[in-house]
């Protein structure tokens, strides 16, 4: 299981934060201080490091320095979002930047885009009865393979990376469609019910009221 370390003085955003990525498969730890940071990672080795770059104690700029020297990717979550700080960060090495506020949905996507530019994402995916294999592209129950369209399977990926959160309409148009999500689009919907008849998953893919969908697991 990957290990990512979240270093965020907030403890509601931290723990949101961890919350999340638990959920998504990962193993995280918090550390509320740059010093308690730095210990877990003199101690400890981590697949990923999320840094809020005004920490107490020691900072995100200098923990940013230590994690590279240990080889550590590191993403930034700031409050300071003006592109001065981001070029900073990024041109003292941060692999990416978000700034706060930010979705859970981003949050997740950019963790494993991170991830897997390192080579460090497995393509195999176990959710429920189905098995997902992002490199072949294929979703295989038992030996037996279920044929989904291209968009089928993006919207199947997107659901599984993000279990148990509700994802708005537009949210799920943007990442499997991109542009604009219209309201009176019928796209969604369509293609969740059809994928909730290919997988056989009419109780585990939940409709959320004047939101979106949500994978139960």
């Amino acid at each position: 299981m990957l290990k990512i370390l979240v270093a965020e003085d907030e403890e509601a955003i931290g723990n949101l934060i961890k919350k999340n990525l638990i959920k998504a498969g990962y193993q995280c730890l918090l550390a509320a201080d740059g010093v308690m940071a730095a210990d877990m990672m003199m101690n400890e080795s981590f697949d990923l490091v999320l840094l809020d770059v005004m920490l107490p104690g020691i900072d995100g700029y200098e923990l940013l320095d230590y994690a590279k020297k240990l080889g550590f990717p590191v993403i930034f979550l700031t409050a300071l979002g003006s592109t001065e700080h981001k070029v900073k960060g990024l041109k003292m090495g941060a692999d990416d930047y978000m700034a706060k506020p930010f979705e859970i949905v981003e949050l997740l996507a950019r963790v494993e885009a991170v991830l897997r530019r390192y080579n460090k994402v497995s393509t195999i995916m176990e959710v429920h009865d189905i098995v997902i294999d992002t490199a072949s592209r294929t979703v295989k129950r038992g030996e037996e393979e279920i044929g989904l369209t291209m968009k089928e399977f993006d919207l199947l990926l997107l659901l599984a990376r993000n279990q148990n959160i509700a994802l708005y309409r537009d949210v799920i148009y943007e990442n499997v469609w991109g542009g604009e999500f219209l309201e009176q689009s019928r796209t969604v919907d369509l293609h969740i019910q059809r994928l909730k008849k290919k997988l056989q998953w009419e109780d585990k893919i939940s409709t959320v009221y004047k939101v979106g969908y949500r994978l139960d697991v």
